[in-house]
């Protein structure tokens, strides 16, 4: 049959439509029982003529032209069928009601269904979809529920499907984990039965439309303005730092927020598992891993990458985050006339931080000693960042340590900034301040010998600084 190509088309034309990877409309729509209130849960009728009016649309859409018209063009014409459709209808919907019923539809079509209006909400960090039947989101670092559902694990899976494809992924039975990207960046992990027992899961860490810097995370109260100056002089006179913390407490703002000090005339190399890093040099080689495909073959490590990047005449090497053998590589990168190079890594504090990294040098197949790995690991790192995201949601610089060499076989460590908490405000948040520890760092002398100028009274405990509380 010849398919009209006319714009109109999109109007009355059964016959020309196919329902490849459209999902039925899913009960995202918060109300009561025909109201849309964002704050109510979702309503059973409300629902069930969505659905309707859903089906009955794709049965008469013209779906070949949909990406040649006008996005304003397509929405006026899908919501004058929407009405007429509604006409067969005895629902009660007043006009902003049925105004939503239009958006909702558009988001099944075209965008990710019910999680459209909490990918534009500018205040949630996270969304977490724990199957059909709860999705909470993050804002200002605490979880709550969101106002949205999908009708069933079905239509949370063509959302899924959607999502992976239109990366370049798949997810089956025979490959039930996936992580993926977004079009605007954000990082997607889902995973599906039968490895997710209840249902197929989501976890969505959306992408910083606007990169935060040092000024604005020390306006947030992440760190003081003397921790944000000597990290600044650290990144100058190239000093190797791992960012260390817990999941979701900051390392990837902070790395962002740090390689603002990175002089643009360097060549700066990043490797990374899931691409976040938003540099804002121009000489930025950015480069990805890639997981196996369904045969098994094809998988690109960060180990593969960090090797090659050796060769790429890198100045300065940032890895978004070591969790392996890459480590070995990492160090000896350091090691090797790269300096400055950055990281993160999970762990608890900056001395566990040290045992992790310990941990990953086992797990390169290189049969050290333990005083050699700590040895590696003493002269390669200068300086380890810890970050906490607190009980009050709040991220913070809890712990800013010299790594400053290796005693038999103990790798040693000075603290130089420390966060001390002084007490819990009423409505949970926590007062405190990060505070100098009184001993003045060794590799004041680089960055003196570089000509970069510190306040004298930095490291002096009586400092001012701004609260954090």
């Amino acid at each position: 049959m010849e398919i009209p190509t006319d714009e109109t088309a999109v109007r009355r034309n059964t016959g020309t439509v196919s329902r490849r990877g459209f999902a039925a409309v899913a009960a995202v729509t918060p109300g009561a029982e025909w109201s849309v209130h964002p704050r109510r849960a979702p309503a059973p009728r409300y629902t069930d003529l969505k659905m309707r009016l859903h089906r009955r649309l794709l049965d008469t859409l013209n779906l070949s032209v949909i990406d040649r018209m006008p996005p304003a063009e397509f929405r006026r014409e899908i919501g004058e069928i929407v009405r007429e459709l509604l006409a067969d209808e005895a629902a009660p919907l007043n006009l902003s009601e049925r105004t939503r019923l239009v958006d909702d539809i558009l988001d099944e079509l075209l965008g990710l269904g019910p999680l459209e209006p909490l990918l534009k909400d500018a205040t949630v960090a996270d969304i977490l979809v724990n199957t059909h039947r709860h999705v909470f989101v993050e804002r200002d670092g605490r979880l709550e529920p969101a106002p949205v559902r999908f009708k069933d694990d079905r239509h949370l899976l063509r959302i899924i499907d959607k999502i992976v494809s239109g990366a370049g992924r798949r997810i089956d039975e025979a490959q039930p984990m996936v992580d993926a990207r977004l079009a605007d960046g954000s990082r997607v992990n889902a995973i599906i039965p039968p490895l997710a027992v209840d249902g197929p899961l989501l976890s969505i860490r959306k992408f910083a439309p606007v990169r935060i810097d040092m000024d604005r995370l020390v306006a947030l109260g992440t760190l003081p303005s003397s921790c944000a100056t000597l990290l600044a002089a650290l990144v100058r006179c190239r000093r190797n730092v791992v960012i260390s913390g817990g999941a979701g407490s900051g390392k990837t703002t902070l790395l962002n927020a740090m390689s603002a000090f990175i002089d643009p005339r360097q060549r700066i190399v990043t490797i990374e598992d899931a691409a976040e890093l938003q540099l804002q040099q121009v000489h930025v080689a950015r480069l990805e891993t890639r997981p196996p495909n369904i045969e098994g073959r094809g998988e690109v490590t960060q180990r593969d990458l960090l090797r090659n990047a050796l060769r790429m005449r890198p100045d300065r090497i940032i890895v978004g985050e070591v969790r392996g053998g890459e480590a070995f590589d990492m160090l000896q990168a350091m090691n090797t006339g790269h300096e400055g190079s950055m990281t993160t890594v999970h762990a608890n504090s900056c001395r566990d931080a040290l045992f992790r990294i310990e941990q990953m040098l086992g797990m390169a197949g290189l049969d050290l000693p333990e005083r050699t790995m700590r040895g590696q690991i003493a002269s390669a790192l200068h300086v380890v960042v810890q970050l906490e995201r607190m009980s009050d949601g709040r991220r913070r610089l809890v712990s800013l340590s010299e790594v400053t060499g290796l005693e038999g076989e103990v790798v040693t460590m000075h603290e130089i900034f420390r966060f001390h908490r002084r007490a819990v405000a009423a409505d949970g948040t926590i007062e405190g301040e990060c505070l100098p520890t009184g001993l003045r760092p060794t590799f004041m002398a680089e960055i003196e010998a570089r000509g970069i100028g510190l306040p004298p009274d930095l490291f002096d405990p009586g400092h001012s600084v701004r609260p954090l509380g």
